[in-house]
């Protein structure tokens, strides 16, 4: 029997390409199978009829009315239980959930159109608000499928997928220089020069036109990208291409980036010519780490070498190889705000590193970030604290380091300012025995917010004047604004709000990669924007709602929904309590009952 698909993902239906399937009546019916569909662990039965029948004389009743709906229609699913759960059975697939679950399988040109396209729920208030950053949420994720899929079939020697795919992704989103990149490096390799010309200047012209912004350097080098090439004398073997590998390394401990990176692409281009499969993807991954966190380097180049490394390691069982490519992928994917696909990531990347604790410590790191961003502190902790115990035992300084301030963080967001101070003073031990003063500024802007959480306005300006020097001398964005955002919020608590505007603004300039940062700016935008009663106000709230929608960041959702109440909304004023009630943090329930009472 085919499969049955309940789509969700644009205008709502059930299909089965060899069967007429009954349809749910009602767009509360389809309602209530999307929130079903899309909640983790269940959800109360009370909670759901409050949700989405809010004016009904009896909720629950309107409630069993439509779960008996969907039993009639749905034959392939049971939903029952309280908590609520919708479990499909075999043969049975749900769009929106497989993007959840970030399962394998699913076909990206099947993805198309918003979450209940075409329904609206303005009678439900909150469920409204639910329905809005979903459906920015899975919006984001479809985008980076498409993105990825592009990548996988370049890397694969399938361009001409790549460019099916990356065109329907730019039909979703022009702009997406990434997108554009991959579209440009598919039309080079199918030898169609002059196609992917075009498209480099039919980019650029929509970028001068619509943003007034020079072409993104991604979208050139993609037309014009040659790596260095290795001696011409050196021959292709696994002793020259470790050579360089080495040679590569050696320069980056030493400072030299250029230097070390030309290496490493070298080796590449060496590792290419030689029939190990093995050292080719051994050696794309080594050069995607160093442009990553050496070389700032996040868009579609060093995507593509790690969709390459994969590709050639083709590696089913244990790999330290391919558990570093998946791990990085789930790191950019972590970066970009895509909770979904970088969880996807990081499970594979786990299976590939069973039995190798130096690479899962790196893994539970990124697992903690993922975890921490989407506001659930107790996985981040637990992650965090596993991570740095490996990390201890492999005797790797700089990830106890990187673990523990990130710990840190999660400590200080939840309100736990002694711990937070613990976790950070360690760090902050571990970097200056390991002279890791690119790591300094996070760690130390951290610190400072601890002492501006306990009031210690001195000592906290102290470490965060020092984090934004450093930062702003590294030309480090992310950093730049996590420290401008810490300089806002002091002034704003020595009642020096012009200052704190100026900061705010400061902080504005860069653009981060890792978006979890424009969240928590944006957050302190918002505040001081109301503190000063500036009209921008709504303007912070608005984006800071849109981006946390999109990327998955639950608490700042909250926020962004709190911030909105502040100034006026009604609905948001709804929503706050309602989604605050799932996040686990004791700090925010404290501001938000400071705020709104209750």
């Amino acid at each position: 029997m085919a499969d049955t698909w309940i789509r969700l993902l644009g205008p709502p239906r059930i299909e089965a390409p060899d069967a007429t399937i009954p349809q749910p009546r009602g767009r509360k019916a389809w309602a209530v199978l999307a929130y079903l569909a899309l909640q983790t662990g269940g959800t109360g039965r009370s909670r759901t009829a409050a949700l989405l029948f809010p004016d009904a004389e009896d909720p629950l009743g309107a409630l069993r009315w439509n779960l008996s709906e969907l039993r009639r229609t749905l034959g392939g699913a049971a939903i029952g239980g309280d908590p609520l759960e919708l479990a499909l059975q075999p043969g049975w697939h749900c769009d929106a959930a497989a993007l959840r679950d970030s399962a394998d399988g699913v076909a990206p040109r099947m993805l198309d159109g918003q979450l209940l396209e075409g329904l609206s729920f303005g009678d439900c208030p909150v469920f409204d608000s639910w329905l809005a950053d979903q459906r920015y949420r899975l919006e984001n994720c479809v985008q980076s499928l498409l993105y990825e899929a592009a990548l996988a079939a370049l890397a694969s020697g399938a361009a001409g997928e790549a460019v099916e795919l990356a065109s329907q992704a730019l039909r979703r989103d022009a702009f997406n220089a990434d997108c554009n990149a991959v579209l440009v490096k598919a039309l080079v390799a199918l030898g169609e020069h002059r196609r992917a010309r075009e498209q480099v200047a039919k980019c650029a012209d929509l970028y001068h036109r619509e943003l007034g912004l020079p072409l993104p350097a991604e979208v050139r080098r993609a037309l014009s990208d040659s790596a260095p090439a290795a001696d011409p004398g050196v021959p292709a073997s696994a002793a020259a291409v470790r050579s360089y590998l080495d040679a590569g390394a050696a320069s980056l401990s030493a400072g030299s980036v250029d230097r070390g990176l030309d290496q490493l692409r070298a080796a590449v281009g060496l590792a290419q010519r030689t029939a190990d499969r093995h050292l080719l993807a051994e050696s794309l991954v080594t050069l995607a780490g160093a442009v990553i966190h050496q070389a700032g380097g996040r868009g579609a180049e060093v995507a593509d070498f790690l969709h390459r490394a994969l590709s050639a390691e083709a590696a089913d069982g244990v790999s330290r190889t391919a558990a570093a490519a998946y791990r990085e992928l789930g790191y950019l994917s972590v970066q970009r705000g895509v909770p979904d696909r970088a969880a996807g990531w990081l499970d594979r990347a786990m299976l590939a590193a069973a039995g190798i604790p130096d690479e899962q410590s790196r893994i539970l790191a990124i697992k903690g970030m993922l975890a921490s961003d989407t506001a659930h502190y107790g996985d981040a902790v637990a992650a965090f604290t596993e991570s740095g115990t490996l990390a201890e035992a492999a005797g790797n300084l700089r990830q106890q380091a990187f673990s523990g301030a990130l710990l840190g963080r999660v400590h200080l967001l939840r309100g736990q300012v002694e711990q937070a101070a613990t976790a950070l003073d360690q760090a902050l031990g571990l970097i200056a025995a390991e002279h890791w003063t690119a790591f300094e500024p996070f760690v130390a802007g951290l610190r400072g917010e601890t002492y501006l959480a306990a009031g210690r306005l001195e000592e906290a300006a102290a470490f965060i004047d020092r984090s934004w020097v450093m930062a702003d001398l590294a030309g480090d964005h992310c950093y730049m604004a996590l420290a401008a955002g810490a300089e806002g919020r002091l002034f704003l608590a020595h009642g020096d709000l012009a200052a704190a505007e100026r900061w705010i603004d400061r902080g504005l300039e860069p653009a981060p990669w890792y978006l979890w940062y424009s969240a928590r700016l944006l957050d302190a935008a918002a505040e001081v924007a109301i503190a000063t009663r500036s009209p921008r106000a709504e303007e912070f709230a608005a984006r800071l709602g849109r981006l946390a929608s999109r990327s998955g960041m639950r608490e700042f959702v909250v926020r962004a929904q709190s911030h909105r109440a502040v100034l006026g909304d009604a609905a948001a004023a709804e929503a706050v309590p309602w989604l605050a009630k799932e996040i686990d943090n004791p700090a925010l329930t404290a501001f938000l009952v400071q705020r709104h009472g209750g």
